[in-house]
Parts: structure tokens; C-alpha cells; sequence
């Protein structure tokens, strides 16, 4: 059986869509969409605020309640029957997200085991067939094939087949 290799954050969880709602609604403040695009959402808010951002990203809590990527828990309801999948996120960056991440997928995904999930540091030890990832430095070192979910921070990278949404997915995986 095949094996795809999904990313968590800004692929089947939405963390910067929670924290432009979170700081639109505390501090009445936009971001600058275009500044995202050197390879960071966190680049489009404020440079005063960017450490704030940080802090909460960093705090325990944050990845409890994000918001679900549209049509993500149907299609990959329908790729568990069909492939070997893993959720693998590279949560170590965030410990206090470890915890909350399990406790997410298990309210949103609860057909994937513990089993299916990977919660590492670097994703150079993981391999499958297939990665869907929003960060190119995940996708770099892989050795099957590399989609590139896209993302605000990676609009302008070339070079990757995309998938923009999940429905598009779908297309791709379950033909």
C-alpha cells in the first residue's frame, strides 16, 4: 500500500487564519500579506508584534482549537481507506503544542490512530511515497513525491507540483 505523508499546520490546520482572527480581534490589527511571501506568515505582522506572535504560538493552548482546512476530514477519511497515511508534524519547534495537537487530531481525525501520527523535529527521518507539505524544507530532502500545499508564505515558489485545497487533493489521490 502506498504511503502519503501529511503536514498538520497550514494543511489540515488552519494556525494562521487563527492567530489573524485572534489579533485582528485584540489588537485591531492588519497584516501585510505580500510580506509573508520570504517564507513565513509571521513576517506579515508587525515587526513590534512578531515577538508577541511568537509568545503565543510558543504558549500551551494555542494548537488546541484551530480551525480545520475546508474538506481536509473527508478526503483524508477517504485516503485512510486507500493509503497508508501519516499525519507528521514538526511540533518540537512548539512543545507545548505536542499535547495539543494529539488532542486536536483525535476531535477532527478520529479514524487515524496514534499510530499514523508523528510529532518530530525534522521530517529528513520520515519516507513514503508521497508528501503534502506547506514548507519547502520539508519537501527538499524527500525522497518520493513532494506536493507543495500552497500556502500564504509560499505563493512565489516554483519548481513543486501544488495542491491548493484539499478538494484538489482528492482529485489527485483518489481518481
Amino acid at each position: 500500500m502506498e504511503r502519503i505523508i501529511i503536514d498538520m499546520d497550514e494543511v489540515i490546520a488552519d494556525p494562521m487564519g487563527a492567530m489573524i482572527e485572534w489579533y485582528k480581534k485584540e489588537h485591531g490589527g492588519d497584516v501585510d500579506y505580500r510580506k509573508m511571501l520570504v517564507g513565513s506568515w509571521i513576517k506579515g505582522f508587525p515587526d513590534k508584534d512578531q515577538p508577541m506572535i511568537w509568545e503565543r504560538l510558543r504558549g500551551p493552548g494555542f494548537f488546541r482549537h484551530l480551525p480545520v482546512m475546508k474538506d481536509s476530514v473527508d478526503v483524508l477519511r477517504e485516503l485512510n481507506n486507500h493509503y497508508e497515511v501519516f499525519i507528521v508534524s514538526a511540533a518540537t519547534e512548539f512543545p507545548n503544542s505536542l499535547k495539543d495537537k494529539l488532542e486536536w487530531l483525535e476531535d477532527h481525525f478520529p479514524f487515524l490512530t496514534w499510530k499514523q501520527v508523528a510529532l518530530c523535529g525534522s521530517k529528513d527521518l520520515i519516507f513514503g511515497d508521497y508528501m503534502i507539505d506547506d514548507h519547502l524544507k520539508n519537501l527538499k530532502g524527500f525522497k518520493g513525491k513532494p506536493y507543495l500545499f500552497t500556502a500564504a508564505h509560499n505563493l512565489e515558489v516554483t519548481g513543486y507540483d501544488r495542491i491548493n485545497n484539499w478538494a484538489e487533493a482528492a482529485g489527485i489521490f483518489l481518481k
